[in-house]
């Protein structure tokens, strides 16, 4: 699976105008504060805009809020706003996908995948991501032991 820049860069940017919604923030800050290229990020911004997920004010005292609650956008929301699809496969989504021969349970898988992404997905939304902490790390295989000489 393949998560795209537009959309890693659309959740951080709903962060950090999570973070502080008693202001709107401009894309300048957010770039600068999230390291994304401002460029890239005006066009993710507009993206998210025309899908109601942030608002705009213009103007000396302008730029971006939120445009509804944090525990109301999901990252579903997110991805489908900036991308499109959840996932696709050579261009296509997996619900149209059909193989012949012994590749023919294939198609189901994918689809599984794509299921339990999105199911993920909708269960995670901006505000349960404010203060979340990165997993941990899964521990490191100690090196085997070379067997004594006797």
């Amino acid at each position: 699976m393949h998560i795209s820049a537009k959309a890693d860069y659309a959740v951080r940017a709903l962060l950090e105008l999570a973070l502080d919604t008693a202001r709107p923030l401009t894309c300048e800050g957010i770039a600068s504060s999230q390291e994304i290229p401002f460029r890239f990020l005006k066009s993710v911004v507009g993206d998210l805009r025309r899908a109601g997920l942030v608002r705009s004010q213009r103007g000396c005292e302008g730029g971006y809020w939120l445009g509804r609650p944090a525990e109301e956008i999901s990252l579903l929301d997110v991805v489908l706003a900036v991308d499109g699809e959840l996932m696709t496969l050579r261009g296509e989504t997996p619900s149209g996908l059909a193989y012949p021969g012994p590749a023919a349970g294939l198609p189901g898988v994918w689809r599984a995948v794509e299921a339990s992404a999105r199911r993920i997905m909708e269960e995670t939304s901006v505000a349960s991501l404010l203060g979340a902490q990165a997993p941990p790390a899964p521990p490191v295989a100690a090196p085997a032991q070379e067997p004594a000489l006797v």
